[in-house]
C-alpha cells in the first residue's frame, strides 16, 4: 500500500549549494542504519512507514526513504534528500506521499524536530486502537517518556495534503512522541540518534504492557513525583546514550551488512 506524489511535485532541482557534504553523509549513514535495525527488530510494516532527518545545517531541507523500498534495503545513497516543495534534490526515486505531506509538514511547523520516525510498531500501535491513555506510567522504561507524550485523537484517513500534515504537526505540539489514534506513532528528537533511541524504547514500553494487560490483572502504576524523578534522572544522560546506542548499532551493521553504509 502506497501513493504517488502528484506528478507536479517531485520535479528536479538545482544543487545541494552550500551543504557540507562530509556531514550529509554521514547523516545518510546514521539514518540508514536506524532504518536496518529497525526492520531487525519488527519496526516497519511493508514499504509503508518512514524516517527523515533534516539536512546537518540546513532547515529547508530533509533526508527521507524512496517510496518502493522495505526497510531492510535502505542504504545511505538510496535515501533521497527533498526541499518542502517536493522538490527530490539528490537521490533517484520520489517519497511515498504521506511521507511527504507528514515529514515536510512536520519539520517546516517543528523545527526542533531534526529527525522524525513514523511506523506502524505492533506494540505501540495496539495501545493507539484501545481506550484510554496508550502509555500507563507503570513500568521503568515507560518512564522515559514521561511528561513527553501527546495524542492525536482525530484519526483523519491518509495525509496525502498538506492540511493532514500541520494537524499532525499541530497535535503533536510541544512533545517528543505522538500516539496518533488508530494510525501508529511519531517520534521527533533534536539528533537521528535520540529519535532512534526513543522510538526503540517506546515499543519496548508498550510491549510489556501489552504483556502485563494480557494477564488481565490490573496495572501497579509508579506515583507521579517517583515518575517524575526517574524520569529526570533518565533524562540527564540520553543524549549521550542514545549516541552510544547508535553507535552499536553501526557496528554490528558493519560486521553484519555493511552494504548499508553505501
Amino acid at each position: 500500500m502506497g501513493y504517488d506524489l502528484h506528478p507536479t511535485l517531485n520535479a528536479p532541482c538545482a544543487t545541494l549549494g552550500n551543504v557540507d557534504r562530509a556531514a550529509l553523509q554521514q547523516a545518510r549513514i546514521d539514518l540508514a542504519a536506524c532504518f536496518r535495525m529497525a526492520a531487525r527488530l519488527g519496526l516497519e510494516e511493508g514499504i509503508c512507514n518512514h524516517f527523515s532527518a533534516l539536512v546537518p545545517g540546513r532547515d529547508d531541507l530533509f533526508l527521507v526513504n524512496p517510496h518502493g523500498l522495505m526497510f531492510r534495503e535502505i542504504t545511505a545513497s538510496s535515501l533521497l534528500v527533498c526541499d518542502f516543495e517536493g522538490n527530490v534534490i539528490d537521490g533517484a526515486g520520489k517519497p511515498e506521499a504521506t511521507a511527504f505531506y507528514i515529514h515536510a509538514r512536520l519539520h517546516k511547523r517543528l523545527p526542533r524536530a531534526r529527525a522524525a520516525f513514523h511506523t506502524h510498531m505492533p506494540n505501540a500501535t495496539a495501545l493507539t486502537m484501545v481506550a484510554g491513555p496508550p502509555l500507563v506510567w507503570a513500568g521503568q522504561t515507560a518512564l522515559k517518556f514521561y511528561g513527553r507524550t501527546a495524542v492525536d485523537e482525530a484519526y483523519n484517513g491518509l495525509a496525502l495534503d498538506e492540511a493532514e500534515g500541520d494537524r499532525i504537526a499541530a497535535a503533536m505540539g510541544d512533545a517528543d512522541i505522538v500516539f496518533m489514534r488508530n494510525h501508529g506513532v511519531m517520534v521527533v528528537g533534536p539528533t537521528i540518534a535520540e529519535a532512534f533511541d526513543d522510538l526503540y524504547y517506546l515499543e519496548r514500553a508498550a510491549e510489556v504492557q501489552v504483556k502485563a494487560l494480557s494477564t488481565g490483572r490490573p496495572l501497579i502504576p509508579v506515583a507521579p513525583d517517583i515518575a517524575q524523578r526517574a524520569y529526570e534522572q533518565m533524562r540527564q544522560g540520553d543524549p549521550e546514550s542514545a549516541r552510544l546506542h547508535l553507535d552499536s548499532v553501526k557496528r554490528l551493521l558493519l560486521r553484519e551488512t555493511p552494504d548499508f553504509a553505501t
